[in-house]
């Protein structure tokens, strides 16, 4: 018996043939915040084959409280959560091969971050990238879980493509903006890991095809008023959804045309994700920007604040630009030190 998965082994839904099983598995995880890193730190130590860790921003001290990977030299560094967690999570389990990939899931590439693995992981905070996992999943056939917490409120529900209803039958269109995210109302920490853990378990029995004890429900809890609802949703599956009835995946749908620009809710940010990824020479932009002023530098990115602004800068050419929730400020300021 190999001692590490020992005790998972001696689980009589895993088992030896249930572990073997995991460690041949592919899985990929949308986030490494809140969810993400709970998510994370379930799937390396259960010993999934392989886990890619996508997201597309960095540590800052607020995400301490709650993301339980990271630490206060990660967030001084400036470190990018997907290295972050990779740095902790190889350490925790050498056996797991890791791939941390720093990007942000668009139409552009959101099928080839996504396409190639058996289960995906919803660690995100926000619907249109949940409504692009749903594409990609429903296209592929490729399940996924759907997790989302905030204040004290917590949902998840397994979404098994062309059996369970997707993400469109439940939700049509994505909310409307304006409702409760993180950063406007906040969150506790144990809501996040009842929720990343319900996740986990709805992850590993789809992973083992556990058919018989997979949850049927969308599961929603309140966890501070002490209230807990079930939702069955098996009935809930349209016929004339356009991702999993017809085959039309909308969100996946892109023209090519123009840069993705996007505010960061509750950041004061926004974030400028160039059309094609463009290779900057961050030593170079280090140079060019210093005399302007202040300039930190990490191997993963480029922080240089000009007056009331911040512009993180990646080697792909992507910027959040901090201090500002107006796309326009962040597209003039994108075209006076990036180029256009």
């Amino acid at each position: 018996m190999d001692t590490r998965y020992s005790r998972q082994i001696l689980f009589t839904p895993i088992g030896q043939d249930g572990q073997s099983r995991l460690g041949k598995s592919r899985v990929a995880i949308v986030g490494m915040g809140a969810l993400g890193t709970v998510l994370a730190n379930h799937m390396v130590r259960s010993g999934i084959g392989y886990v890619r860790l996508i997201d597309r921003d960095f540590v800052e001290p607020s995400n301490l409280q709650r993301q339980m990977l990271y630490d206060e030299n990660d967030a001084t560094a400036h470190l990018p959560k997907a290295i972050a967690a990779y740095e902790k999570l190889k350490m925790i389990n050498s056996e797991v091969e890791i791939e941390p990939v720093i990007a942000d899931v668009i139409p552009a590439n959101a099928d080839a971050l996504l396409h190639d693995v058996d289960l995906i992981l919803d660690g995100t905070d926000n619907f249109q990238i949940r409504f692009l996992i749903n594409d990609v999943a429903v296209k592929h056939s490729i399940p996924w879980v759907y997790g989302g917490a905030v204040a004290a409120k917590g949902m998840f529900a397994a979404i098994i493509p062309h059996k369970t209803p997707c993400l469109r039958c439940l939700f049509p269109n994505p909310p409307a903006a304006g409702g409760e995210t993180c950063d406007t109302t906040g969150v506790i920490g144990p809501v996040i890991h009842i929720v990343a853990s319900y996740q986990a378990a709805e992850g590993l029995k789809i992973l083992l095809q556990d058919e018989k004890h997979r949850n049927p429900n969308l599961e929603h809890f309140e966890i501070w008023r002490n209230l807990h609802t079930q939702m069955k949703i098996s009935a809930g599956k349209n016929p004339k959804c356009p991702a999993c009835g017809r085959g039309k995946y909308e969100f996946l749908s892109y023209t090519g045309e123009e840069d993705s620009v996007a505010a960061m809710c509750g950041r004061n940010s926004v974030q400028i994700t160039p059309v094609k990824d463009t290779q900057l020479d961050l030593d170079q932009l280090a140079g060019r920007f210093s005399p302007l002023g202040k300039v930190e530098r990490n191997k993963f990115l480029l922080r240089f604040q000009t007056g009331d602004h911040t512009l993180v800068v990646f080697p792909n050419g992507r910027v959040v630009v901090q201090g500002t929730d107006d796309p326009a400020v962040a597209r003039t300021l994108y075209a006076r030190y990036i180029g256009t």
